[in-house]
Formats: C-alpha cells, sequence, structure tokens
C-alpha cells in the first residue's frame, strides 16, 4: 500500500535550485506477501524509470530516490522513498472544497500529455488527484506507477487504473501476462472526462456510482445509448470533449494530445499569439518575473523578453509592466493604481489571501488599489472581492477583461471567489 508524507523539515540538495522542501513518496513494505510485494516493487520501477528518463516542465520533478533503513520501524524499513517536487494543491482536492478552477489548466494538462507521449511514455491514470497545483499556479502531471513505455503502438500496464477515466474497450479487454495493452488514446479519453467534470461539475456518464457510470459507458460504447453531455459545458469545449470521448480507440486516435493542444488553448483563451511575418531575426529570452515585497511568492508569472535585431546591429527588449504582468486566465491584484507596485495572482479558487494555497502577504498591511480580472471564458468569468477571509463582506466585482484602479479608502480585500457574473 503506498502513502504519501510531506517533509516539514529542510531537505537538502545540490546548490543552486533544490527546494528546500519536498514532497516524500513511499514504497512501504510491511508485511506483505512476496507475490504483494513484487507487484509493490514494480509499480515504483515503472515510476523511478520514467521520472529519471522524462524531465519536462508539465510533469513532476524527482529529486532523489532513497531507501529506508529502519529495522525498529518493520512497516517502512527496506521502503523506497522519492523525493519529489513539493506541491500545494490537486484538482481532487480543489474540486473537493468546491474550487473553481479555470479552463486555461485544463491547457497546462494537455500540454502534459504532449510531452509525456512524445517521450514515448502513456500516463495509465490521469484523473484529478493526479493533476497538482504549484504555488505559482502552474500544473504538473504525477503518479506514475501505472505509467508504461510505449513498444511501437502499444504499452504494458497493471490493470488496475481508475474506472471513471478507463476508456470502454479496457473495461472489457483480456489481461495478459505482461499486463493491460493500453496506448495514448487512453489518456485522450481520460483527459475527456477530467476535461468535462472540471467544467461542470459532474462525470459525462450518468450514475451516482462508479460502477453505475461504468456500466453507461458500456452501453454507450456498444451502440446503445449516445454521447449526451452537461448542458453546463461551454461551448467552445463541446467539439474537444466529444473527440476525447469517442467510443472507440481507432476514432479517439484522429485525436491525439499533440492535435488537442491547440484547441484547449484556443478554447480556454490562452493561444499563443501567431508570430508576425518578419526579416527581422527575433530571439525568445525567458525570464522569471520576481515579485518583491511577497514572503511566500503569489502567482509568479512567467514572461517572455523578445530581443529584436533590425538588422541595424541594436537590440531592444521588451517586458510586461503594470497589468500586462497579468497573464491569461489569472485574477490580479496590485498594491499601486494602474496595476503597478506588488502583484499577487490567482489561477482558480482560493479560500483567503492569507492561509490559503496560495498567499498574499502585503494584505494583511494594506488594500489593493488596481486589480484586473484576465479570467479566460467558462462558467465563472467574473470575481467578487471581500474584506473577509470566508466570502462575507462583498466589496466589489469586475467583469471578465476589466482593468480598473479601486478606491483610496476600501478595506482590506482578504479573499474573492470566481461567479457568474457582476
Amino acid at each position: 500500500m503506498r502513502a504519501r508524507e510531506e517533509a516539514h523539515g529542510e531537505v537538502g540538495g545540490p546548490p543552486g535550485g533544490e527546494p528546500s522542501r519536498a514532497a516524500l513518496k513511499f514504497l512501504p513494505t510491511g508485511t506483505r506477501t512476496p507475490r504483494q510485494l513484487d507487484h509493490l516493487r514494480d509499480l515504483t520501477e515503472r515510476e523511478v524509470a520514467l521520472l529519471r528518463a522524462v524531465q519536462r516542465p508539465r510533469l513532476i520533478r524527482m529529486h532523489e530516490v532513497l531507501t529506508v533503513d529502519d529495522p525498529e520501524r518493520p512497516d517502512v524499513d527496506g521502503a523506497c522513498v522519492l523525493v519529489l517536487e513539493r506541491a500545494h494543491t490537486s484538482v481532487e482536492r480543489m474540486l473537493a472544497h468546491g474550487g473553481l478552477i479555470q479552463a486555461a489548466l485544463l491547457a497546462q494538462v494537455c500540454e502534459g500529455l504532449v510531452q509525456l507521449h512524445s517521450a514515448g511514455w502513456v500516463h495509465g491514470d490521469l484523473k484529478p488527484a493526479n493533476v497538482l497545483l504549484m504555488r505559482d499556479s502552474t500544473v504538473r502531471l504525477c503518479d506514475f506507477n501505472l505509467a508504461a513505455e510505449l513498444e511501437g503502438t502499444h504499452a504494458y500496464s497493471p490493470a488496475f487504473s481508475t474506472p471513471d477515466y478507463t476508456p470502454p474497450e479496457l473495461l472489457w479487454s483480456d489481461i495478459g501476462e505482461r499486463g493491460q495493452r493500453i496506448r495514448p488514446s487512453t489518456d485522450v479519453w481520460a483527459f475527456g472526462v477530467l476535461a468535462h467534470l472540471v467544467l461542470t461539475g459532474d462525470f459525462p456518464f450518468p450514475g451516482s456510482t462508479s460502477s453505475a457510470r461504468r456500466d453507461a459507458v458500456l452501453r454507450y460504447a456498444r451502440g446503445g445509448e449516445g454521447l449526451r453531455l452537461s448542458d453546463e459545458l461551454p461551448d467552445a469545449w463541446r467539439g474537444i470533449v466529444t473527440d476525447c470521448l469517442a467510443p472507440t480507440h481507432e476514432e479517439r486516435a484522429r485525436h491525439d494530445a499533440r492535435s488537442l493542444l491547440p484547441r484547449t488553448e484556443e478554447a480556454a483563451g490562452t493561444a499563443r499569439a501567431a508570430r508576425p511575418r518578419s526579416r527581422r531575426r527575433r530571439f525568445g529570452l525567458s525570464l522569471a518575473a520576481g515579485l518583491t515585497g511577497l514572503g511566500l511568492v503569489a502567482g509568479t508569472a512567467a514572461v517572455t523578453a523578445t530581443l529584436v535585431d533590425d538588422g541595424s546591429g541594436t537590440h531592444s527588449t521588451a517586458e510586461p509592466t503594470g497589468y500586462d504582468r497579468c497573464e491569461r486566465g489569472y485574477v490580479c491584484f496590485f498594491t499601486e493604481p494602474a496595476g503597478q507596485g506588488d502583484m499577487c495572482s490567482w489561477f482558480g479558487f482560493d479560500e483567503d489571501w492569507r492561509t490559503g494555497t496560495i498567499r498574499c502577504p502585503w494584505s494583511a498591511r494594506q488594500a489593493p488599489r488596481s486589480v484586473f480580472n484576465n479570467g479566460t471564458q467558462g462558467k465563472h468569468t467574473a470575481v467578487a472581492y471581500f474584506h473577509s477571509d470566508d466570502h462575507h463582506g462583498r466589496e466589489g466585482c469586475i467583469s471578465r477583461l476589466a482593468r480598473t484602479d479601486l478606491p483610496a479608502d476600501l478595506p482590506e480585500i482578504r479573499s474573492h471567489s470566481w461567479v457568474k457574473s457582476c
């Protein structure tokens, strides 16, 4: 049985970039039978092999692999421990607490699948618990113990994936000595279920239990029922989810993660602007936008400075300033008018600004003086803000893509909530 713990002490590492805190993922040995231990060992080896072979921005990072040597604690003695990048929450936790998740998160999940599939691996167990949100609101895919490396068009994985995210052909497939044959289209199906759940709060197939929903999937795959997506699903996402939930592998294979990525970015409003045609040479330089004055950096954005060579040998740089620092999909509050000063930005939903997942320490000292709602299209696009931690005492609301200065006598703002409209 696997367990996950977070280290509350310091975790050492090589200088120049290793975090001071990390997540520890244990594979205990305990009193399990040889067969159980072989299975657990196989799961661990799968995850370690992938994390060592594939290092991509949207996949959780592994720092080290350790073995516990503690004979006095037989429950963990000999356990393998993965020292992983530490996340702050998961999509599962956000959904459980009523968090409103912006569609831009799904585009990052799709990007992670592109990175994984391009490296020759299939996740095999994509679900809300395995989509993590970092402090800066970027996404990481995790839990690769069911992941499998492709051997041509197929891979082999233990048949223990989560039924609600398993495509119909695997619900009745035979299991061979090497496990179950899976393909990248397995992750495409799971992404369709995940997108529907995130955007509507419901699974795409009817049923109050996992077993009932599994039966509905089988009826759909056998032609007994059509696909009935929720009326709450935004129009921009209906075609994407429909293609992901095609009943057969052959139909889903036409829409791999790479072809889905630009569609998800467009639907989420995060599509990259097309580069203008020009004879001038352009060089991209990625910078980290450090935010001063924030003890725990909240919503640190990635910005791009473009160096332009116009043929004269001179170069110019352009960095986002003011409101332009606020990335698509976020709501941003600033300590000064016109988007100046320190910034706090939220990708989705957080309970309050001082004790939530993403924190804004300066809110204890002063009220924000300007706000920009750079959210994307979806069910909830406006932002209401409050002077209490529990969403009481509403002080205002800002619609999607609006930006404004706030009154100088505005009380402290301690929380906000994405709402359907102001």
